[in-house]
């Protein structure tokens, strides 16, 4: 039973008065939302946005983050980043610069917990692999975007957060400037945390990272972000729209070519990709051979292999693959 009280007889009300008070034009008013594909009551204590990311939260895609890494294969030592770690990272960055330019922080944040929940395990090298296993055998293929707008609408999340989920990468563009505040920090953040684990793992020296882009945008990785910041909230701002600056744009989108070319599809981590193809191939051929070995469930075979791979930590996919090669 529902127990009336003040607080929930009025949230509503005054959550509608502080955001019409406090909030930017752009922004996204939290009781304005188009709503969700199934109708359900709300909650009286919540904005849609906030329950959207209590759902993520408590999901178990969004747990299972915490067992897929960015870059490495399950490497051993605490401080690499995980998938759940960057999305923290993500989500925190992309608060500040949405009370900066005073849009709507709560669906930032849900945008941000959740854009990653159908991201493969290994990372680059695991998302290519099934990508290329499900066009040749079923002529489809993957994109994690994708995949992780499929459970933001299982968890019937608001339309605004499913679009920026959806379009946090990809050629589609955010409906929102909360969207597009994602879309650019995603890319701030990875990129910045990815070098410093580079770093740690000895894939680069200081001396290897583009000197012109370093001395623009900061020697460390606080300082990059804090400059990659501070621009993307001062360029906003002058032109109504979430945009970098050209110069400081440019020299970060050079930094994540030169990850992409050394780092993430570089030729020193060839070994961990080759072994990445190698299980993610093994498993997928043996499920597409045996549907039995899936959980149950009424979807397209396509779909219930790329849900159940999909959704595998690297330590999962790793074990899964040698009990196969085993039997």
């Amino acid at each position: 039973m529902e127990v009336a009280g003040r607080v929930a007889d009025t949230f509503a009300e005054r959550q509608r008065v502080l955001e019409e008070t406090m909030l930017s034009p752009h922004a996204v008013r939290s009781y304005e939302t188009l709503g969700r594909e199934r109708e359900e009551e709300a909650c009286r204590v919540r904005t849609p946005f906030q329950r959207d990311r209590d759902r993520i939260v408590h999901s178990k895609p969004f747990r299972r983050l915490k067992g897929k890494t960015q870059v490495f294969i399950d490497p051993e030592g605490d401080h690499y980043r995980t998938r759940m770690t960057h999305a923290l990272e993500t989500t925190a960055i992309s608060r500040v610069v949405a009370r900066a330019l005073r849009l709507n922080e709560d669906l930032v944040e849900a945008i941000g917990l959740g854009h990653d929940m159908g991201h493969t395990p290994f990372g680059h090298a695991g998302e290519q692999a099934l990508d290329e296993a499900l066009r040749e055998r079923f002529g489809g293929g993957f994109r994690h975007n994708e995949q992780s707008h499929r459970i933001a609408r299982r968890l019937n999340l608001t339309h605004e957060v499913c679009d920026g989920i959806l379009t946090h990468t990809g050629p589609q563009e955010p409906a929102t400037h909360e969207g597009w505040i994602v879309r650019i920090v995603d890319r701030i953040a990875y990129v910045n945390h990815d070098i410093d684990d580079a770093l740690r793992y000895g894939l680069l020296t200081e001396d290897d990272l583009p000197a012109e882009e370093i001395a623009l945008l900061g020697s460390t990785g606080a300082i990059r972000i804090d400059t990659l910041v501070h621009d993307l909230v001062e360029t906003s701002e002058r032109a109504g729209e979430i945009v970098q600056g050209d110069e400081v744009g440019e020299a970060m989108l050079s930094l994540r070519s030169f990850m992409f070319e050394r780092v993430y599809l570089g030729p020193q981590v060839e070994p961990q990709h080759r072994e990445a193809e190698r299980v993610v191939r093994t498993i997928f051929g043996r499920l597409a051979d045996d549907p039995k070995r899936l959980p149950p469930g009424e979807r397209a075979l396509e779909e219930r292999i790329t849900d159940y791979l999909a959704g595998m930590t690297d330590r999962f996919a790793l074990a899964y693959a040698e009990r196969l090669a085993a039997e």
